[in-house]
């Protein structure tokens, strides 16, 4: 989906908008000054486990995050509603649905697949509350996969748990035994992963990866069925003094993969600065072509904020744009409060 040009007058408003985001797919559905609030684990009394109501219209389900593989190879974020049966633990569920022709596989959004290899068990989850280290203990099977798959099925794990609230990182197991490499291509696994470990790295042009650092941005990329959504990106650049600067300008910059990723912000944008106190980062960018009263396109805005989010590891991030701060976005969501960082992006069609 190709973005829009700023609009250029307020006659311009009414006819010429960025496309709206599908429905259920919004990060910012709540008002921009109302905080999201992180998922709580419904219980559904008597559910037996087999029939767990994953991807069934259940009242009160909540969204998790898993990280599945894209027609393109990337990993995205997706979104998908869940009710916890009593007896189950979500760590260990997202999992099971992450199994390469599992038993939820059929039940994901088209365009996407499950890296964990075919056949793995979740043998036991278990997550230390005071270190926030959660350990994941797969059946052998686990170690069956194309050496092609190796580094996204890490990536996608690790993004996976760190995803969920108090988990800071995670240790890998096969049949009890702690795993220092991967099997195959010899990935080396750290005793605990957590999202340093990037997202679909790449290299910035002109760098040298033993000296560059890396800073994670959200791009743009469509379903067969013409459905946006984000794709994190770890881009390695020479080291700045501000990372979160240095994030936002390589979102201007935008994907080096053009023929699939699309930039969410004009390259005639520009950093004015990004200061963080009272635990909110606050970004200030420069475009001559906004006017007070404008609409700024919304996948630029959450673009943005999930990028500084991301890089800055703080969850409330506050906009302005040439200094204005009452901003809205096509949806007449207002952005004049700090916005609270979603838990979950990307609820697709299945």
């Amino acid at each position: 989906m190709e973005m829009k040009k700023w609009l250029r007058s307020t006659a311009l408003v009414s006819l010429m908008v960025v496309p709206m985001l599908v429905t259920g797919c919004g990060l910012f559905s709540k008002s921009a000054s109302e905080a999201i609030d992180p998922p709580q684990t419904e219980v559904i009394e008597g559910q037996d486990e087999q029939t767990s109501s994953w991807f069934n219209d259940v009242e009160g389900a909540t969204q998790y995050t898993v990280y599945l593989q894209d027609k393109n190879g990337y990993l995205a974020p997706i979104s998908l509603p869940m009710a916890l049966a009593e007896d189950e633990v979500v760590g260990s569920k997202l999992l099971e649905v992450m199994v390469d022709q599992g038993m939820y596989s059929t039940a994901l959004p088209v365009d996407f697949r499950a890296l964990v290899p075919q056949g793995t068990e979740v043998l036991s989850y278990e997550l230390n509350a005071e270190t926030g280290i959660a350990t994941v203990n797969f059946s052998e099977p686990f170690v069956d996969y194309n050496a092609a798959d190796e580094r996204a099925i890490v990536e996608a794990i690790t993004w996976t748990l760190t995803s969920l609230e108090g988990v800071e990182g995670v240790t890998i197991q096969v049949a009890g035994e702690t795993l220092g490499e991967m099997p195959i291509a010899q990935y080396p696994l750290a005793t605990v992963l957590d999202r340093s470990i990037g997202i679909n790295i790449e290299l910035a042009e002109g760098v040298n990866y033993s000296q560059a650092s890396p800073v994670t941005i959200y791009f743009s990329a469509e379903t067969m069925n013409e459905e946006q959504y984000f794709v994190p990106v770890t881009r390695m650049i020479n080291r700045e003094d501000s990372q979160a600067v240095a994030a936002i300008e390589q979102l201007i910059v935008g994907p080096k993969n053009t023929k699939t990723l699309t930039s969410v912000i004009l390259p005639d944008v520009e950093v004015t600065s990004i200061e963080e106190y009272d635990g909110v980062v606050h970004i200030d960018l420069q475009d001559e072509a906004y006017e007070p009263g404008l609409f700024v396109p919304s996948q630029m805005l959450q673009a943005v904020i999930l990028s500084v989010a991301e890089n800055t590891g703080v969850a409330s991030v506050q906009v302005r744009v040439n200094g204005d701060i009452n901003i809205f976005d096509e949806n007449n969501n207002s952005y004049s409060e700090p916005v609270s960082i979603p838990m979950n992006v990307n609820a697709l069609k299945m």
